[in-house]
């Protein structure tokens, strides 16, 4: 792997902080927001829970001030009640929604609602309480004979990536030493695009959670706006597996552009340069795939992006919830499924692959 000098990790910090009034009725909420004004950040009271604020009137000047704004509010009632979420956790648990990166693929666009402002939950203590009645529940992971011994799973970075806001909510570090304190068999999983790991690294996390850096080759690193270099997030991985934390790969999403098979044996020797002789690695193989919907926000969020998002190669595909998203054809599929089972083998011999989608 080509040297790398860790300089200060890249952390995201906000322009403003909203805390709606409920938020404040928790001492999460509260510490959250004693944090970002001890880093600067402007701290505004809004007088009731709706997440409101003079936004400007251009869609891009307005998508940028979302992208700068980071909300404490009370998670929902159906936020306590958690879902599957195949193929990669028994239960999905949101610390969060949003994300402050700007990824030209972002998988969020779409899918929730307004402004892409990243809010965070308030009622952290709420949302750990509901937790135990979900071990031994597990119909995902738990049922399956390779993964069984991971115990009840569950999957905090569906809708955030929790690592990129921890410097401001802390959420992440204590749920990892909530999971560390469970006398159940079980596992935390996220995945992250940043790097700042050093919160995490002494706490008493007992092996119950796995960190997975999202990684794509250095190519398509302008598809990835305001997140760390891929190098970074690797070193970071490497820190965490010293540190005793299962760790993974996450590559997604993967593209089929010319010269893919140059660029992601580049990727995985970068990969294998640290990773190759650590004993519990995990990859998890996600390819690109989008709706109608996240294509019309993309292509509004960023004009001009150099993703292809056309039909070349694609087929439409159903999915359980009776929507349609565009997947690579079979053909494809079958290139790159081929090609990525045979160089993980090689280049990480010890590696799990978990699934590919």
């Amino acid at each position: 792997m080509t040297s790398f000098i860790d300089p200060a990790p890249r952390t995201w910090r906000p322009r403003r902080l909203l805390i709606t009034r409920s938020a404040r009725d928790w001492a999460h909420g509260r510490d959250i927001a004693a944090r970002a004004a001890a880093q600067g950040v402007a701290v505004v009271d809004l007088p009731n829970d709706r997440v409101v604020w003079d936004q400007p009137d251009d869609p891009r000047a307005a998508y940028a001030e979302a992208k700068a704004t980071l909300a404490v509010v009370v998670a929902p009632p159906s936020k306590l009640r958690l879902e599957p979420i195949a193929p990669s956790a028994d239960w999905r648990v949101d610390l969060a929604a949003g994300c402050p990166a700007h990824c030209s693929y972002c998988y969020l666009a779409g899918s929730l609602k307004g402004p892409p402002i990243t809010r965070v939950y308030a009622n952290l203590d709420e949302i750990l309480g509901v937790l135990p009645r979900y071990m031994d529940q597990g119909t995902i992971t738990s049922r399956s004979a390779a993964r069984a011994h991971e115990g009840t799973t569950f999957e905090a970075s569906c809708y955030t990536d929790p690592l990129g806001i921890e410097p401001l909510t802390g959420s992440l570090s204590r749920m990892i030493a909530w999971f560390g304190a469970s006398d159940a068999a079980t596992q935390l999983r996220f995945t992250t695009k940043f790097a700042d790991v050093a919160p995490l690294l002494g706490l008493d996390h007992q092996g119950r959670t796995r960190m997975r850096a999202s990684i794509n080759p250095a190519r398509y690193a302008r598809f990835e706006g305001g997140t760390a270099p891929v190098a970074a997030r690797l070193h970071a991985l490497r820190r965490m597996a010293d540190a005793g934390y299962p760790v993974g790969l996450t590559i997604a999403p993967i593209i089929a552009a010319d010269g893919w098979e140059a660029a992601y044996d580049t990727l995985l020797a970068d990969a294998a340069a640290l990773l190759a002789e650590v004993p519990d690695l995990t990859v998890e193989l996600i390819t690109h795939r989008f709706t109608s919907g996240s294509k019309a926000v993309l292509d509004s969020w960023y004009p001009g992006s150099a993703l292809d998002m056309t039909d070349a190669d694609r087929v439409t595909k159903r999915t359980k919830f009776g929507t349609e998203k565009q997947v690579y054809d079979a053909a494809t599929m079958k290139r790159l499924r081929a090609w990525f089972t045979r160089e993980i083998a090689r280049r990480l011999p010890l590696a799990r692959v978990l699934y590919w989608t």
